[in-house]
């Protein structure tokens, strides 16, 4: 883990500064160049611990406008709402199709050791008992995040932000099966284990194939 002068580890110092310091009501923090000032370290280390924090969901970043300190608003993706409206579930399934099986084999290339950990935890979240339907849906959108994050292309990543508020418009009001949650066998425990697995082990086609197969699977189950 990178660290300053002192021997702290950089996202320590990160999370101290979040924690202690006052930041505009956007939750907007200051630009690389001062924030890395502040902190005493380089650039380079502080985009390393900004990553991780936005592979947890803690940050969200807009190109152009900055970072912020938070979950990315629905309101922070121009014209979801309206793209929602004229888009279809089958068209939901093939842009992820598209897209999420590529950004896994990506991950599987670049991801880093924090980047991995955090898809771990992701995991380990959405397996917690007495986990809520909404709750799980959170941690699985975390764990599709992170392994989005871990590809490393922005661009990619813009996109993935865009499809998966498009997703959380069309399913929010959908009916849950089972209102207490998702049962200790459910399928897709052990296909994120699959694909999280591939990542971890470097194996860009197997992740690709597990993600594919992951989210075919998903949409199979979906009313």
């Amino acid at each position: 883990m990178d660290t300053d002068r002192g021997g702290t580890p950089v996202l320590t110092l990160l999370q101290a500064y979040l924690a202690t310091t006052p930041l505009p009501a956007s939750g907007r923090l200051p630009p690389e160049r001062g924030l890395a000032e502040a902190l005493g370290v380089s650039r380079a280390e502080l985009r390393k611990a900004l990553a991780a924090l936005e592979a947890e969901g803690q940050l969200w970043r807009h190109v152009g406008k900055g970072t912020f300190l938070g979950a990315r608003p629905l309101a922070a993706i121009t014209g979801v709402a309206e793209l929602a409206r004229a888009t279809t579930a089958p068209e939901v399934l093939r842009a992820r199709l598209v897209l999420e099986p590529q950004l896994a084999g990506l991950a599987a290339r670049h991801a880093t050791p924090v980047q991995r950990a955090a898809m771990r935890e992701a995991i380990d979240a959405s397996r917690r008992p007495g986990l809520s339907w909404r709750a799980y849906e959170g941690q699985d959108a975390r764990l599709h995040r992170a392994i989005a994050a871990a590809a490393g292309n922005a661009p990619l990543l813009h996109l993935f932000d865009e499809l998966a508020a498009i997703r959380r418009v069309l399913t929010w009001d959908r009916a849950r099966t089972r209102p207490d949650g998702p049962p200790a066998d459910h399928p897709s425990f052990a296909e994120h284990d699959a694909i999280v697995d591939a990542i971890a082990g470097k194996d860009t086609e197997q992740a690709t194939r597990a993600m594919h197969d992951h989210i075919a699977a998903v949409h199979r189950l979906i009313p």
